[in-house]
């Protein structure tokens, strides 16, 4: 039951968060809609773009930085299950940032406090091995040179990812 009612406080404060973990170049936008909360995931919709995104179960950088993976779709950017990575640390200039999902590794790029695949087709293969897992981590080297890592649980990823795709069906190219 604490579970439960932990689980449900974050997801009401996740509700009202999507400005700050709103993926890369997102505004604040009035039209911004819940579509809905899947366990640890929830999904958005506005006038440009839909995204699943979580917080992580445990951040390096505590709760001073809201740290974030989200899943984005912008189609009149022509992009599709884009990853962001905000992440709870700032990155050490040049610093190797990796995901790791199940057995699956993958290098980010990566400035300050953000993080992305390299490329369209590791956004494809990253939101695959999401698919499959049940958590994912995210390390770094900090400024300073102490590793950090952010870890994220999977549970609800895959249905969050495809609603906020649906969501966007209806977007268009605006």
């Amino acid at each position: 039951m604490r579970q439960v009612a932990r689980i449900g406080a974050m997801m009401l404060g996740l509700a009202a968060w999507p400005t700050s973990a709103a993926p890369i170049g997102a505004q604040r936008d009035p039209t911004s809609q819940t579509v809905g909360v899947y366990r640890g995931w929830a999904a958005f919709r506005d006038a440009r773009r839909c995204y699943a995104i979580a917080r992580p179960v445990v951040a390096a950088g505590g709760w001073r930085t809201p740290a974030a993976a989200s899943i984005a779709t912008w189609p009149a950017r022509g992009l599709r299950s884009s990853l962001h990575i905000r992440l709870s640390r700032l990155a050490a200039p040049g610093a190797v940032i990796t995901l790791t999902a199940g057995e699956r590794r993958f290098q980010l790029i990566g400035r300050g406090h953000d993080a992305w695949a390299t490329d369209s087709a590791s956004d494809r293969a990253l939101v695959a091995a999401l698919r499959l897992e049940r958590s994912m981590s995210v390390e770094w080297v900090g400024v300073g040179g102490r590793p950090f890592a952010d870890t994220y649980a999977l549970a609800g990823a895959a249905t969050a990812i495809d609603a906020a795709a649906l969501a966007c069906l209806g977007l268009g190219g605006r």
